[in-house]
């Protein structure tokens, strides 16, 4: 992906390098690592074993050289997507667009949403309106998941930046009511159509930064889809997959979501909700 000329967006909040060095229980830096990656890939809450049911406190390892070019990275990679949607929004809904906040962590933090951390990958918190990041992620992304690749680990911050587009469009706050009536697979699967929502609007802004786009990205950007389905990371994690736990969607929706976004580049195309087979 060429980024060079591209002006790192103000959006960001960095509080890597910051908090202290253990957390609850004398877990060090690696523990928690190694922690959060096992979540992340099992879907399992670890915030418990990291932070013995306590709201954690910010544990970061120090900034490395490599850390300060992935948040230039994401830095960049968020001012793509604001002049993406600052005018695809007001074009197909009607109204201006107000960009995210990107907050960059090491280890855990903590948000509005509950204690952050890397357990369950980059995520969108719609009560303070911010997306929070692990830049490690991209390190995890590219070794144990095999979704290397800069526009891989584009495609996860834009769709971070999907979800803050459905919390102002008030989609969230449906979803959210929709799952105090609902049943846990039910709710799992209202989660799902939320998730290729989020995948077909990545799609989208994936098709307007075209001119930015090299030989191979589009690839990296399916491959990461499908490395992240929920079918691929349990049979990766030696579980036979269970459709009534998955949360994000199979590796094939998430990749046909992302290409229908991308071939369409409407926002009225991935509405998920809508859809009578996903």
């Amino acid at each position: 992906m060429r980024l060079r000329g591209i002006t790192r967006s103000r959006n960001i909040e960095d509080r890597r390098g910051r908090g202290r060095g253990r957390a609850a229980g004398g877990l060090g830096i690696g523990g928690i690592l190694l922690l959060l990656v096992i979540g992340w890939v099992t879907g399992i809450d670890v915030m418990p074993l990291i932070s013995g049911g306590q709201a954690p406190a910010t544990v970061s390892r120090p900034v490395t050289e490599a850390d300060q070019r992935e948040g230039e990275f994401a830095a960049r990679v968020l001012a793509t997507t604001e002049q993406v949607w600052s005018r695809e929004f007001p074009e197909q809904v009607g109204r201006p667009y107000d960009p995210p906040v990107m907050v960059l962590f090491s280890g855990v933090t903590q948000s509005p949403c509950g204690g952050a951390s890397g357990a369950t990958g980059p995520f969108y918190c719609p009560a303070d309106e911010k997306a929070y990041l692990d830049t490690s992620f991209f390190t995890t992304m590219r070794d144990r998941l095999g979704a290397g690749g800069d526009f891989a680990a584009a495609y996860v911050i834009a769709h971070e930046v999907a979800h803050h587009i459905q919390n102002e469009l008030g989609i969230l706050d449906q979803l959210q009511q929709a799952r105090r009536s609902a049943s846990q697979a039910e709710s799992n699967a209202l989660t799902v159509r939320s998730e290729l929502m989020a995948d077909c609007l990545s799609g989208i802004w994936a098709r307007n930064v075209g001119d930015l786009m090299e030989r191979g990205d589009l690839q990296e950007a399916l491959n990461a889809a499908r490395m992240i389905g929920d079918d691929h990371l349990q049979r990766q994690a030696g579980r036979t997959p269970q459709p009534h736990t998955f949360t994000h969607g199979t590796s094939e929706q998430r990749a046909r979501w992302f290409q229908r976004g991308y071939d369409s580049g409407m926002m009225s195309q991935c509405d998920t909700f809508a859809a009578q087979q996903l």
